[in-house]
């Protein structure tokens, strides 16, 4: 289920009247039901996971706090995993649908529980729920400090442990075969197939920055479990963000909301305006963009040229058209999710572009990699390692292949070159502030940033070799040979960089609030066009879906 999808508009037409209709605590509840029945779409068994990440956050969070957490807690969410993994990973709903169409006898029934793999998981889950409250009681007579350390580190290593089997487990082996095979081993016999669980870095970021404000009182933890089980899984930013910390989502969910005429229409505005991105840009310059980088041919330095800007255009519409239709959906129920994009293409250098670009994760590294690093406090070497090894890292969040972390530290040097420029501007005080010298620094770091997007984007080492030996060695070569984009694309680019341009002079302030009526209302006009010429087109699933 996916934003852009008619299932997803009548199931957001159904949560948000039956929501509407109940007090705050049973609204929480029915948003948990619905983020749980989302992501169920995708597959249920990884609802386990989900269930897993929020009781371990949960319990750390308390157990940082508190010098114990009651019998009761601990019984109760025990037998929440203990349940969600019979129902989620044990029985098998694939068969669910074949049983009911069919005269199914009681033999036949017995398939919905006949995958030894699930009663392996139960058995090891149970073993796990049963140790850990076994030893509940043994760490609780270590010290206050130790077992807040205890308990903040339990949490970070859960976290990551779950993020680093399913994203990162089969990537390390492929990089470590030489080593497999030098101790006489067959690296495909510790292969896995594992499925990536859509999301999964979002959630367990959220989880990560949960146990770490609360060790450094940053926010209390969470007393009502389904207060904190909607945080973790609020269905609008589930599967891509923004990572909000719970000092901003979980103090919502907590508290009484009251929804506005005033939220509710900038709410529909964004949901509309990131499906125009979406669907009219996004989905409409793919084929171009795959028809170049999904390539075995040799392309002309013009191809390269538009696809790595076409694919430019086309991750931001994608990402920030993403976000926009989050945050218009928590608009709906009262919810405000913080802001991820701000205009980031309009950036003048490297520090600018991250304070613009996914700012939920960029604010996420500065504060739990670069500062416990050192950020610049220790001189200017470990300031540009600190920043070198947070971008690397940062590009390896996005994937497990050597492309996103070549990304990652291209923009941690293009971050040391702009500060190094910025140290030696400051100290000759070279000011520079003519209107000519802004756009030519926007310019050029846009021309940086599709660089690096070619770097993201390509499926391997060669072809980076090859599309950056085209852009140098064919250069000016203007024979045009990849597919076309479409032509909602084309003119949705006219609208879609005027309301750009007009934010950006405007300060940020959306266009309908700047413009006059007759204005807004023939861009809006332009957008409806631009979705209905553009709904032929076959949509693509969300980028970020796969990181």
């Amino acid at each position: 289920m996916i934003f852009n999808s008619f299932s997803f508009i009548i199931f957001l037409i159904v949560v948000y009247f039956a929501y509407r209709c109940l007090q705050h605590r049973k609204q929480n509840i029915m948003l948990l039901i619905a983020s749980y029945v989302f992501y169920a779409w995708w597959d249920i068994r990884f609802l386990l996971l989900i269930i897993v990440s929020t009781v371990i956050n949960y319990c750390c969070g308390i157990l940082i706090a508190d010098p114990q957490i009651s019998k009761k807690k601990r019984i109760t969410v025990s037998a929440w995993i203990l349940l969600s993994c019979f129902l989620f990973v044990t029985v098998q709903w694939s068969e669910v649908q074949s049983l009911f169409r069919s005269y199914s006898t009681l033999k036949d029934w017995q398939r919905l529980f006949s995958w030894n793999g699930g009663w392996i998981i139960l058995s090891v889950v149970s073993i796990v729920v049963i140790f850990l409250n076994f030893i509940h009681s043994r760490i609780m007579v270590f010290g206050q400090n130790t077992r807040r350390t205890i308990f903040l580190a339990t949490g970070i290593v859960a976290n990551l442990a779950v993020l680093g089997f399913f994203k990162y487990y089969n990537f390390f082996i492929d990089n470590m075969e030489w080593l497999i095979r030098a101790v006489h081993f067959d690296p495909s016999t510790f292969h896995l197939n594992i499925l990536l669980p859509i999301g999964i870095s979002f959630y367990t970021f959220k989880g990560i920055s949960y146990c770490v404000d609360t060790y450094q009182g940053k926010n209390p933890p969470a007393r009502q479990y389904v207060d904190f089980a909607v945080f973790i899984a609020f269905f609008p930013a589930l599967l891509a963000g923004p990572i909000d910390r719970a000092s901003n989502l979980l103090n919502q969910i907590s508290a009484d909301r009251k929804m506005s005429w005033d939220q509710s229409m900038r709410g529909l505005h964004l949901f509309f305006y990131g499906l125009f991105k979406k669907v009219v840009i996004a989905d409409g310059v793919v084929r171009t963009v795959n028809s170049v980088f999904g390539s075995t041919g040799q392309s002309s330095w013009i191809d390269v040229v538009v696809a790595t800007v076409l694919f430019t255009i086309q991750i931001y519409c994608d990402f920030s058209g993403y976000t926009d239709m989050a945050r218009g959906t928590a608009k709906l129920f009262g919810i405000d999710l913080m802001i991820n994009f701000k205009l980031p293409y309009f950036a003048k250098n490297a520090r600018e572009f991250w304070s613009r670009w996914h700012i939920s994760l960029s604010t996420w590294l500065r504060d739990y990699l670069y500062f416990p690093l050192g950020g610049n406090r220790r001189g200017t070497v470990k300031t540009y390692r600190n920043l070198i090894v947070t971008m690397a890292l940062g590009g390896l969040w996005h994937g497990a292949a050597w492309n996103f972390v070549l990304w990652g530290l291209y923009h941690g040097i293009i971050l040391c070159v702009y500060r190094a420029i910025g140290a030696i501007r400051f100290a000759r005080q070279v000011h520079p502030t003519n209107p000519l010298s802004e756009v030519f620094k926007i310019a050029l770091f846009f021309v940086l940033t599709c660089y690096g997007w070619l770097l993201f984007r390509a499926p391997s080492s060669d072809k980076i070799m090859s599309l950056t030996s085209t852009l140098i060695f064919d250069f000016g070569n203007i024979d045009f040979g990849a597919t076309k984009p479409m032509a909602s694309a084309l003119f949705g680019l006219i609208v879609f960089i005027c309301i750009e341009v007009i934010e950006y002079v405007s300060n940020g302030k959306c266009f309908y609030k700047k413009l006059p009526t007759p204005a807004w209302t023939a861009l809006y006009a332009s957008m409806i066009f631009c979705l209905m010429l553009g709904m032929g087109s076959e949509s693509a699933q969300f980028i970020y879906f796969n990181f």
